[in-house]
């Protein structure tokens, strides 16, 4: 079995923000330091107090 890499830290990117609730290195909101990507975002918004607005 072949040894495994130390993941390298990155100092700017996409893969220098993961999403502080999954993990994800996607599509991170960074807005109001949320660091939330748009999927766990769409979750919690209305917890947060963000209203949809047409």
């Amino acid at each position: 079995m072949a040894k495994q890499r130390v993941k390298k830290d990155r100092k700017y990117g996409k893969g220098a923000r993961p999403c502080a609730r999954c993990g994800a290195y996607g599509p991170v909101i960074r807005r109001y330091n949320l660091y939330l990507c748009r999927h766990c975002f769409r979750e919690v918004a209305p917890k947060l107090g963000f209203k949809k607005y047409e």
